[in-house]
């Protein structure tokens, strides 16, 4: 079988999806919890509407009421500076 990614940020498969459903997790927000689907750099814009038709299509729900997930972003933004490795920065002993 063919391996296809809906979620490359997490790496999350369809096979991951229809997984997750038939374990009993029927609401996208729980797919999201069990799959990782969504937390990634894109934070779901690139993936979300996959997960939501692969869902509708495993649970039997029409498409159009499937919910997005609750977008969760960061309390404070994070300075770029921090994720950057300035070797002229450091101090010398």
């Amino acid at each position: 079988m063919t391996r296809v990614i809906i979620c490359r940020c997490e790496d999350v498969t369809l096979a991951d999806v229809e997984h997750a459903v038939a374990k009993g997790y029927r609401d996208i927000e729980e797919v999201k919890r069990y799959t990782g689907f969504g937390t990634g750099p894109c934070q779901g814009k690139e993936c979300v509407a996959l997960v939501a038709l692969a869902l509708a299509r495993a649970t039997g729900t029409p498409p159009a009421d499937i919910e997005p997930f609750t977008s969760r972003p960061p309390l404070t933004p994070t300075p770029l500076k921090f994720f950057v490795n300035d070797p002229s920065a450091e101090e010398e002993p």
